[in-house]
């Protein structure tokens, strides 16, 4: 047994009788039986029945000392929260100290213990605080938890969150993002980059790394210091896309500066991720639905969405106005109107991720408390006889499907200076089985932001002339590397047949090398499919 695996043996405890029954029980579903007819069918003495996570503790046993193989169709069967790990990935969610915030902003809570915009009875935010910060320990916790439920552990998306990354000093960010590989590892090194080569073949490998910050504090060193912790991925809070929104609700940064930080950020490979805010102050539904379509007619169309509508928070400076009569919270059904009318208009390049924060509604003082928007939603777009098209409604998740069956697409696009490509294979029912997203730079002469982008190739030379690939990603039930499951997305070779169709296309358009923004833990994967290490980045000459 790993040390790894006798650290996430050990996180639980239980009695004789537990294992023993949960021994029986999953000897049962082994055999064909009903998962929860087997649980059912063996009561403990104390009362109720055996959990889930129990089962799941015997499973990893009994693969451990021999006594039975691995069953990925078994495991799947016992596994609490499937969903957590049907988009590909496990996902590790970690927040960083209080720290000073440079914004300004009147909807924003303030708790001197958190980070600016936290609540301490947030999920994240409580593993947290219990945790004291500490990156190693929120990364063990976490991987845990997903061990002790049966989810795979191999594939992490490390989401660091905390308000404005990149006002952190250096020094404390590059500490935290190492202890975080640490923690992955398994063991500490003595710096970050040994760290980051030891991931490159840890159990836990890191397949993306994503941290949140403001549009204003994205410059080309920033891209470049980012790409040195191996951060694959930018959130950044737009709110909204009118100047005189912002300016009401003192965002401190402008359209215009959202616009120049998605572009550099695409220039530089990143996956990009948006906020979008409705109902804040000097809003109106009428006024969101506009604000919302600037989001792609404007260029900024980013890969993944996150619509988080303004809460009324006590801890916010926003309560005053609303006290003074001068702020009024849409209600639940304004808001599901008005997502339901904007969602259908999504386009099929970018993920919703989440559609309300996940405030408790103790904390929301007036309008919407509702943490379940996104089903109200959906249920108002059947209703209505319409669909979205955005990519986690057509995620295969557990979906079987045959390779042989799927349709490619290249969905072509135009964000700001630049040309995209959204290579992707579907089912013939429109469910997304893996992408790939191709960026071609568009050469813009004496403009800001082309010298913003020589800034950045100076940095990052490897940039220069290059086709980019931001992101390959095939979806279903996250599997272990070397493991397959008939029928799955994973390994099934997609990813190999989107990068093969990428290079043509960027050959095609006349580049002689292709660079991908590879996480520490994808880097063999690209190695093997013909890319080499080139800075801070991997290439393949195109021949």
């Amino acid at each position: 047994m790993t040390d790894q695996n006798k650290r996430w043996q050990k996180a639980r405890q239980y009695t004789e009788e537990q294992l023993h029954i949960a021994e029986i029980t999953l000897d049962e579903i082994r055999a064909g039986e009903d998962t929860m007819k087997a649980v059912r069918a063996h009561p403990l003495s104390a009362g109720g029945y055996i959990a889930k996570h129990m089962l799941v503790h015997v499973y990893h046993q009994q693969i451990e000392s021999g006594k039975a193989k691995e069953d990925n169709a078994l495991l799947a069967r016992i596994r609490m929260k499937p969903i957590r790990s049907l988009s590909g990935v496990s996902t590790v969610t970690v927040l960083t100290k209080p720290y000073t915030c440079p914004g300004s902003c009147i909807f924003c809570p303030d708790d001197s213990q958190l980070p600016k915009s936290y609540l301490r009875e947030e999920p994240g935010a409580a593993r947290a605080f219990q945790n004291e910060f500490d990156p190693f320990r929120q990364v063990q916790s976490r991987l845990n938890s997903y061990h002790a439920i049966g989810h795979p552990i191999d594939k992490i998306e490390l989401l660091i969150l905390g308000g404005s990354w990149t006002a952190y000093p250096i020094e404390y960010r590059t500490h935290f993002v190492k202890r975080c590989f640490d923690a992955m590892n398994g063991k500490e090194a003595a710096s970050l980059e040994e760290a980051q080569q030891l991931n490159e073949k840890a159990v836990c490998r890191n397949v993306g790394l994503v941290i949140e910050t403001r549009p204003d504090y994205i410059n080309p060193q920033e891209i470049a210091s980012m790409r040195k912790l191996g951060v694959t991925k930018v959130q950044m809070g737009a709110q909204s896309f009118d100047d005189a929104i912002l300016e009401k609700n003192l965002r401190g940064h402008s359209v215009e500066a959202t616009l120049q930080a998605t572009a550099l950020l695409r220039a530089a490979g990143f996956k990009i991720v948006l906020h979008w805010m409705p109902n804040l102050l000097g809003a109106t539904p009428a006024s969101d639905q506009l604000d919302f379509q600037r989001m792609w007619d404007g260029g900024f169309c980013p890969d993944e969405l996150k619509i988080y509508p303004t809460q009324l928070l006590e801890e916010a400076p926003l309560y005053a106005y609303w006290q003074r009569g001068e702020f009024t919270p849409y209600t639940t059904q304004e808001l599901i109107n008005l997502i339901a009318d904007i969602k259908p208009s999504i386009p099929i390049y970018t993920r919703v991720n989440r559609i309300v924060r996940d405030i408790p509604a103790n904390y929301i003082k007036a309008g919407s408390k509702r943490s379940s928007l996104r089903q109200d939603v959906q249920l108002e777009l059947k209703k209505r006889g319409e669909h979205c098209h955005c990519i986690r409604c057509r995620e295969i998740r557990d979906s079987k499907v045959k390779a042989e069956n799927l349709i490619f697409n290249d969905h072509v696009y135009q964000a700001v200076y630049a040309e995209e490509h959204f290579l992707n294979y579907s089912t013939d029912d429109n469910k997304l089985a893996g992408y790939l997203r191709l960026a071609f730079p568009i050469n813009i002469e004496d403009n800001d932001f082309s010298n913003r982008r020589s800034s950045l190739y100076d940095l990052i030379p490897e940039l220069e002339n290059a086709a980019l690939i931001r992101e390959v990603h095939i979806y279903g039930q996250s599997l272990a590397v070397g493991s397959e499951i008939s029928g799955a997305a994973q390994h099934s070779g997609l990813g190999t047949e989107l990068l093969l169709k990428a290079e043509q296309l960027a050959k095609d358009a006349g580049y002689k090398k292709i660079v991908v923004i590879a996480a520490i833990g994808t880097r063999i994967y690209y190695e093997k499919r013909g890319f080499f290490r080139s800075g801070l980045y991997m290439t393949k000459k195109i021949l």
